[in-house]
C-alpha cells in the first residue's frame, strides 16, 4: 500500500510539475527541456487517455521526438502521433506520422502496425457509397500491403476483412450508377456498370443484383440470348436469392427460360461457372 502511495504521488508530481512549464500562456518548446524524454512521453500517454480531445497529446510526443531524436522514446512517441492524430481524426496528419515511423524505422517491430494506421487512415474515410472512389483504391492498396508483408500478424487479419469490405464498397458504387442508369432507360450504360461488378466483383455480395439487372436492361433492348444466358449464371449459382426469382419471373413472362443462349461475354462467364473457375 505504501509503494503503491509512492508511486501515485510521484506521478502526480510529475503531472503538476508538466502542467506548470506548459502553463500560464507558455507554450513554448523550451518549457519541456528540464524534463526527461519519459516524463514529456508520459504526459502525453495522460492527455491521450484523460483528454476529450486526442490531439492535445500530440504537441508531447512531438516534443519527445524534438529533444529527444534517435532515441527509444522518440521512437514510441512517433508512433503514438500516429495514433493520436488518427483518434483525433486528422487522417492526413496520421497518415504523415505513420509513414515517417515506417521510412525511420522499417524493421521496427511497431513498423507494421504504422503500416496498419496508414491503411486505416484511408479506410475510416470511407463512409459512404457517394464519396470519391479514390480514398477506397488507396485504402485497398493499403490494406494489401498490411496482407502480404506482414502475413501472421493480428494486422493482416485485420486487414482482410476490412479489405473485402472496401472491396465490396467499390461493387456497392457500381451497382449505384448502373441502377441510376437502368431508372432512366439508358440501358447500355447500365449493362457496363453491371458488367463491371460481375466481371470484377464476383466475389461481393452485389453480384445477384447486378445479374438480375442484366437480366432486366438485356430484355429491355430485346437481347433475349444475353437476358438468359444471365438468368442462367444466376439460377447457377444464386437459386435461393430474391434476385433469382425475380429474374426468372422476368424471364418467364417473356415466354424465356433462363439458359445459356449465344457467343456474349455473358456466356464466357456462363462456361467458366460451370467449370468451377470463378465464384
Amino acid at each position: 500500500m505504501t509503494g503503491n502511495r509512492s508511486g501515485f504521488l510521484v506521478a502526480a508530481v510529475l503531472s503538476v510539475g508538466l502542467l506548470a512549464g506548459c502553463g500560464g500562456g507558455n507554450n513554448t518548446p523550451q518549457s519541456f527541456e528540464n524534463f526527461t524524454a519519459e516524463e514529456i512521453y508520459k504526459r502525453g500517454e495522460y492527455e491521450l487517455e484523460n483528454s476529450r480531445r486526442p490531439e492535445d497529446a500530440v504537441r508531447y510526443f512531438t516534443e519527445v521526438e524534438r529533444l529527444y531524436p534517435y532515441s527509444e522514446w522518440a521512437k514510441r512517441a512517433l508512433i503514438m502521433q500516429a495514433y493520436s492524430y488518427h483518434r483525433a481524426r486528422d487522417y492526413e496528419e496520421a497518415r504523415g506520422a505513420a509513414q515517417r515511423f515506417i521510412d525511420t524505422y522499417p524493421g521496427d517491430q511497431d513498423a507494421a502496425y504504422a503500416k496498419y494506421l496508414l491503411a486505416l487512415s484511408y479506410y475510416d474515410q470511407i463512409d459512404e457509397v457517394g464519396r470519391d472512389q479514390g480514398l477506397t483504391f488507396q485504402a485497398l492498396q493499403a490494406l494489401r500491403e498490411v496482407i502480404e508483408e506482414y502475413p501472421n500478424t493480428e494486422y493482416a487479419r485485420s486487414s482482410i476483412l476490412k479489405f473485402d469490405l472496401a472491396f465490396d464498397h467499390l461493387a456497392a458504387k457500381e451497382m449505384e450508377i448502373g441502377r441510376y442508369y437502368l431508372k432512366r432507360g439508358h440501358y447500355s450504360a447500365a449493362i457496363n456498370r453491371f458488367r463491371v461488378v460481375v466481371e470484377e466483383f464476383q466475389t461481393t455480395t452485389h453480384t445477384p443484383e447486378a445479374l438480375m439487372r442484366l437480366v432486366e436492361a438485356y430484355l429491355a433492348l430485346g437481347l433475349n440470348d444475353e437476358a438468359q444466358t444471365a438468368g442462367a449464371i444466376l439460377g447457377h449459382n444464386f437459386q435461393s436469392s430474391p434476385f433469382y426469382q425475380d429474374a426468372y419471373a422476368q424471364l418467364r413472362g417473356r415466354g424465356l427460360e433462363p439458359q445459356a443462349r449465344g457467343d456474349s461475354w455473358l456466356t464466357r462467364v456462363y462456361r467458366q461457372v460451370i467449370q468451377g473457375k470463378w465464384l
